[in-house]
């Protein structure tokens, strides 16, 4: 029961990312550039305090470090972006497909062979992406916005790949937070950008709780979840943000929205639930 709460509120942790986005930059009182950057800086206060408690270094200097912080810049800075056009919960759909489908490519990129239900699984997932980023009658999506969210999904994908081989994903976690704040800072700062109290503080809940103790929990929490079922509980993420983002910011919930949401996460969830390919030892 215990694992089953910590899982459930990881997942709406980390839909909350997409809602605090949405929320802070819609209304105003904080431009996309601000708020990716402090998100970062209280992500970086967060992740370090815990480091602290741990008694574990933190590894700057490590060849990984590269791809790790310049895809995580741009994750941060595509997701914020994104969200001057994009509904809290149509760019979680974005993310959550583009991420999952780029990671199945690159895996068979890399010569995992994918099961013909995995294929079939991949493709009606792409179908969805294509149904909701389509332009045209009854499009909700910002051609900008969605260009901006794609980015951020190959980054996040790029991101989550490039961690894999991290023997304790945490500390390296914190430790490309602490890189990526030069890269977004060399794009992002400008002269018009704005920050006032509600919008600092919604970015510093997005960066110290959601992002870095919901990462923090996350990446707890995995050792005791199958692969599979650790894949299958990330296809609440997105339903969980267009249902908040439906009620507390008074999204709209459209039948091509909820078609599309079905194709995506129906797909992922068939991919990632299909029987490995058996190994010929003989």
């Amino acid at each position: 029961m215990k694992l089953t709460f910590l899982t459930a509120l990881t997942m709406v942790a980390f839909a909350a990312n997409s809602v605090l986005n949405r929320a802070a930059v819609s209304s105003g009182t904080i431009d996309p550039a601000s708020f990716a950057l402090i998100r970062v800086i209280a992500g970086i206060v967060i992740l370090c305090m815990v480091l602290s408690v741990r008694g574990t270094p933190l590894p700057l200097f490590r060849r990984a470090r590269v791809l790790g912080a310049v895809s995580l810049a741009a994750y941060m800075a595509g997701f914020s972006l994104s969200y001057v056009a994009l509904d809290a919960g149509l760019g979680a759909l974005i993310l959550f497909g583009v991420v999952q489908i780029t990671m199945f490519g690159w895996g068979a990129y890399r010569g995992v062979a994918p099961t013909r239900r995995q294929m079939a699984g991949a493709g009606v997932a792409f179908a969805g992406l294509l149904l909701v980023l389509w332009p045209g009658p009854g499009s909700q999506t910002d051609p900008a916005g969605a260009v901006m969210m794609v980015i951020a999904g190959i980054g996040w994908a790029a991101y989550t790949i490039s961690g894999k081989s991290e023997p304790d994903p945490l500390p390296a976690t914190a430790a490309n937070f602490v890189l990526c704040l030069p890269v977004l800072a060399l794009f992002l700062i400008g002269p018009d950008m704005t920050a006032r109290p509600l919008g600092i503080g919604l970015a510093v809940v997005s960066g110290a709780v959601t992002s870095g103790l919901g990462y923090a929990l996350w990446y707890a929490l995995l050792p005791r979840l199958a692969q599979a079922t650790a894949a299958v509980v990330q296809l609440s993420v997105p339903i969980i943000a267009i249902v908040v983002g439906a009620v507390v910011l008074g999204e709209p919930v459209s039948a091509l929205m909820v078609m599309a949401a079905a194709l995506v996460l129906g797909g992922i969830g068939w991919a990632v639930t299909a029987p490995k390919v058996p190994v010929d030892h003989s």
